[in-house]
């Protein structure tokens, strides 16, 4: 498995060429190897019919002599057969009689006349016309003598075959030589071939690594191929992907803007009683003033109810752009952050007469190393959420712990549950068909600023009915190293 594993990680470019070098070798031993068996049968076909020819003359020739018991005969046909077959390399010729004694031989100093025949001889020989003894590079042949159906005598021969297997190796060589060149050349071949094939794939690819990292951007037309080619037809689906990829993310961030405002909507009614009621108030003071003025305890009065309304006015106002204004710096997180949505989402509590369970913990700083704006509209959009579906009468919470190294807030409502596919905008890897659908967009909105900051969500039921959506959101790393300090 690793050896697969190791291969696998090996570039396409380089790892065809191998596998063409590795089919050649292959492929080349497969015809070296029939090449060579079809040789061996052409050449023992080609010696047992030279052989079978020369103990056919050889037989002829000294058969009457044989039967005569004339020596000098036999020695006679010996002597002119190794001549006329010199193609077949005779090394050395035995005739024997009907005893199995030495009648002549071509080395008559080594196997004498009217000598017995080694039992050597008789045992060296297979079922074929020639027994090729490839150690030695001889091969054997006999034949027996026959007259009017008698045996008389018998021939051994024995023959040089070293040029067979010298023609072997020199045709052997020459398939080494030339299979291995062919698989060089074609291995060169296959890795240029693969490489331009390659290229426009390359290019795609980076493309593609570039759009996995959020930058995707079209191919341009210059690195389209020419024509009407798949690689060409491919590059233009592509590009017709992140146009229609780049269209629904700005679609999507028209519908997030759009539900953002329905949210400041909603609590439009609320915040003009939180500021009307002030104002209402101001102007009693004022016409007190106009009247009693030059009483110096209804002037002080006046002017600390004056204070008070617009000071709840500021504050009102504080809130809502806080949250709805663009946060183009990075400040920090506080508790007056959750404090300013405790308040924008009064009106919207009073008008449903619901309650909130407020209960947050914080460590000894004063600020969180978190951005405050991002978190405090995920928090203002998950408690309308929870508002919107909780029952008139019900109670929604709201609870955050920033004691440790990093913000954990639980947002409960007493709704029936969120669906399935509404949830899994907040939990799943891709938000899924809802926001295409444009259903949810202010959970993705939420999502987005999790993804942001590096955080993460959970959905769980509660014991009681409702939903507890939970949000952890790691502490900047730099700013925690600054606040350390």
């Amino acid at each position: 498995m690793t050896m697969i594993r190791r291969l696998r990680s090996v570039p396409v470019t380089y790892r065809v060429p191998a596998i063409v070098a590795l089919l050649m070798v292959v492929i080349s031993a497969v015809i070296s190897e029939h090449v060579l068996d079809r040789l061996s049968r052409t050449q023992e076909g080609y010696l047992n019919g030279l052989a079978e020819t020369y103990l056919d003359g050889l037989s002829s020739a000294v058969i009457p002599s044989v039967l005569r018991g004339d020596v000098w005969e036999v020695f006679d046909a010996l002597d002119r057969s190794k001549s006329s077959y010199a193609a077949l390399s005779p090394v050395e010729t035995v005739v024997t009689g009907s005893d199995g004694r030495i009648l002549a031989a071509t080395d008559p100093t080594r196997m004498a006349t009217f000598s017995q025949l080694p039992d050597s001889y008789l045992s060296r020989y297979g079922p074929g016309v020639v027994t090729i003894d490839e150690s030695a590079l001889t091969g054997f042949a006999k034949r027996d003598l026959i007259y009017q159906g008698q045996p008389v005598g018998t021939i051994h021969a024995t023959f040089d075959v070293s040029r067979l297997f010298a023609e072997r190796r020199e045709i052997l060589f020459t398939l080494l030589v030339t299979n291995g060149l062919l698989a060089v050349l074609f291995s060169l071949g296959g890795f240029l071939i693969v490489r331009q094939m390659i290229a426009p794939m390359r290019v795609l690819e980076n493309h593609m690594r570039s759009a996995a990292h959020g930058a995707a951007e079209p191919i341009s037309p210059g690195e389209i191929p020419a024509g009407d080619s798949e690689v060409a037809g491919l590059f233009r689906g592509y590009n017709t992907l992140v146009h229609a990829e780049r269209e629904r993310a700005n679609f999507a961030m028209q519908l997030a803007e759009e539900e953002k405002l329905s949210s400041l909507g909603r609590l439009a009614s609320g915040m003009a009683h939180e500021i009307n009621n002030p104002l209402g108030g101001l102007f009693n003071a004022l016409d007190t003033l106009k009247t009693h003025g030059e009483t110096p305890g209804v002037r002080d009065t006046s002017i600390s109810l004056i204070e008070r309304g617009l000071a709840g006015i500021r504050d009102v106002v504080e809130a809502a752009l806080a949250t709805y204004r663009p946060e183009r710096s990075q400040r920090p997180l506080s508790a007056d952050d959750l404090n300013d949505v405790r308040l924008l989402l009064k009106p919207e509590l009073r008008r449903k007469r619901q309650r909130l369970d407020w209960h947050i913990v914080w460590n000894e700083l004063r600020e969180l190393p978190i951005r405050g704006g991002p978190v405090r509209q995920a928090v203002l959009n998950l408690l309308l959420n929870a508002s919107t579906i909780t029952p008139d009468g019900g109670s929604i919470s709201l609870k955050a712990d920033g004691s440790g190294n990093h913000l954990k807030i639980e947002i409960g409502d007493q709704g029936p549950g969120i669906p399935a596919d509404i949830a899994g905008i907040l939990v799943d890897s891709d938000p899924g068909p809802a926001v295409r659908a444009g259903r949810g967009l202010g959970l993705w909105m939420v999502r987005r600023v999790v993804d942001d900051l590096g955080g993460s969500v959970a959905i769980a039921a509660k014991r009681d009915g409702g939903t507890t959506v939970t949000l952890t959101i790691p502490f900047e790393r730099e700013s925690t190293k600054a606040y350390a300090a």
